[in-house]
């Protein structure tokens, strides 16, 4: 392969309707939750629990998800914008979604969700990143699809040039990184709920998916253009400065289950 051949010029558009657009942003993201969904079942059916509370959790996460994605970039990367302009924060359509924002929006929906249905904290959190990791996957396609969120300039064979944004030179496909990231992580933890027959030691999951996964974003970041103006005269961006905390607690939690003498479900 040439230097330079993959020209990137894909509609996010699927087909349009009078008012009505069809896009795959839209297809993928809903495909995570789809998918998750049967992963889910398959967990709680494994458990002897009912379809009945994963309906619940579906609504849980879904609500979580947006909510704090959305707000997570409104309040970590546009904060003085969106508080002169508070009607925007809603328009999600406009886009400007946060995975840090995300995640704390589902750590706060399971809470609530496991003090409704008197169940333990991390024993969700143990099984809900599975989906979780699956679901990063599907997003960063969608954010290839939009051409959003790529990497600097890039003399790689694989460089894309993202045209729909008027770029003229290559970059870095960082979706395609962090996508192949998010599915290796899946990977692996499904293997290890599913080989242990779910008998997996209590935070193990929650801590490999919070080390691996921000330890990934952390690292792909360096060769991310910023995503707003102030990062410029940062040494770490935004989504590094977000992702250290989580990183730190993962290695906790993994350090705290390999010290464990007993396995606890």
């Amino acid at each position: 392969m040439l230097l330079g051949q993959i020209i990137w010029d894909v509609d996010p558009k699927i087909f349009e309707i009078g008012f009505l657009q069809v896009r795959w942003y839209g297809l993928l993201f809903a495909s995570s939750f789809i998918f998750g969904y049967f992963i889910m079942y398959k967990i709680f059916k494994k458990e002897g629990l009912t379809v009945e509370l994963l309906d619940s959790l579906t609504i849980y996460m879904a609500v979580g998800t947006v909510v704090g994605a959305r707000l997570g970039h409104c309040f970590f990367y546009e904060p003085e914008y969106f508080l002169k302009h508070p009607q925007e924060i809603i328009m999600i359509w406009k886009g400007g979604l946060a995975s840090h924002g995300a995640a704390l929006g589902i750590l706060i929906s399971l809470y609530l969700f496991v003090r409704k249905h008197n169940k333990k904290y991390i024993w969700i959190l143990d099984r809900i990143v599975i989906v979780v990791a699956l679901s990063g996957f599907f997003i960063r396609t969608g954010n290839l699809i939009n051409s959003e969120i790529y990497g600097i300039e890039t003399s790689l064979p694989w460089g894309f040039k993202f045209v729909r944004n008027g770029e003229t030179a290559y970059k870095h496909p960082t979706q395609i990184y962090e996508a192949l990231s998010y599915l290796l992580i899946f990977i692996l933890l499904f293997r290890i709920y599913f080989r242990n027959e779910g008998k997996v030691k209590s935070g193990l999951l929650f801590g490999l998916f919070l080390s691996l996964v921000f330890t990934a974003r952390f690292l792909i970041e360096f060769i991310k253009e910023e995503q707003v103006a102030f990062e410029k005269t940062m040494a770490l961006n935004m989504g590094q400065i977000l992702s250290i905390p989580f990183v730190l607690f993962g290695l906790y939690l993994i350090y705290r289950t390999l010290n464990m003498k007993k396995n606890k479900i």
